[in-house]
């Protein structure tokens, strides 16, 4: 079976691998290099250094609008095209020419976070059950049926990076599951996505990582959770910003000012929310590593707000 791939992060890998145990992976899609770290250098993606260690050729456009872009896909002749976090829109004519057209592991219970930031959208609102799906593709952005399914429960204290890293194997393994049975040819029956419940999973930009204490204690709780490892949860404590790493909601009644320090000690910096305490259990100064709330009391007894 000629599978070719497309992805780019490291999400996607664990979906490489799985190609490439049960078929030939004659190429592989990722996004053009981009700058990044210190220097800006051009840095290639994780799909990128995993496709070169196995010799798999790559490339590397910067669209599929071009005749000569999809001339050089089907030149490939693939029977099938798996997408994971590629970040490129496919239009119609590009999936119409493997012959079983394209797969996509998603990293949500569809219809639920179609878009680019499932994980941490469905921490940020407080699901309590996620998954992935693998769907066959169509022109719409994640509205194609669904071939096979498997849900979790997020952990009450689960991160983004966590569940991102569960998610990711979990996709790699259904994945494998469905590629197991293409090749036995069994057919796998399409489920389309109901448009009830359809909710869109917007791309994370840093400018929402800001804590707004008039906001419920939960609601923050949640934020900050859904946010780590980026773009990190931050908020003003004793006059300096600091990055929130760990966070707990407590539900209880005060007549205090939203971002007043309630209490402060071993257990944490207890915030007064708009509706609860938002209890902060490690922290991060700038410049410096995450620490404990216990060990920045020790060099700043007095935190105010």
């Amino acid at each position: 079976m000629r599978i070719v791939f497309a992805g780019t992060p490291e999400f996607a890998v664990p979906c490489l691998r799985a190609c490439a145990r049960h078929g030939e992976v004659v190429a592989a899609y990722t996004q053009p290099d981009r700058p990044a770290g210190r220097g800006r250098g051009l840095q290639p993606s994780p799909v990128k250094l995993e496709a070169v260690q196995r010799g798999i050729p790559v490339h590397q456009p910067e669209n599929f609008r071009s005749a000569a872009s999809k001339a050089e896909l089907r030149a490939l002749q693939p029977d099938l095209m798996v997408v994971v976090a590629y970040g490129l829109l496919l239009p119609q004519s590009v999936l119409d020419i493997p012959v079983h057209g394209c797969w996509n592991v998603h990293a949500s219970l569809l219809p639920r976070w179609r878009g680019a930031a499932p994980i941490q959208r469905a921490i940020e609102a407080g699901d309590d059950r996620t998954g992935v799906c693998l769907m066959q593709m169509e022109k719409g952005l994640d509205t194609g049926p669904v071939l096979l399914a498997q849900a979790v429960d997020i952990g009450p204290t689960e991160t983004g990076g966590q569940l991102h890293d569960r998610l990711s194997e979990l996709g790699a393994r259904v994945l494998g599951d469905a590629l197991g049975l293409l090749r036995a040819t069994i057919q796998l029956p399409p489920h389309p996505q109901a448009e009830e419940g359809a909710t869109y999973a917007r791309k994370l930009d840093k400018a929402e990582a800001r804590l707004d204490w008039s906001q419920p204690a939960q609601v923050l709780a949640n934020k900050v959770r859904a946010f780590n490892p980026w773009p990190m949860a931050e908020a003003m404590l004793g006059g300096e910003r600091l990055r929130i790493h760990g966070a707990v909601a407590l539900d209880e009644a005060h007549a205090a000012e939203p971002g007043q320090v309630l209490r402060s000690g071993r257990d944490g910096i207890d915030i007064a929310c708009g509706s609860g305490v938002l209890r902060i259990r490690v922290l991060q100064r700038e410049g410096g590593k995450a620490i404990t709330a216990a060990d920045y009391l020790n060099a700043r007894r007095n935190p105010a707000a």
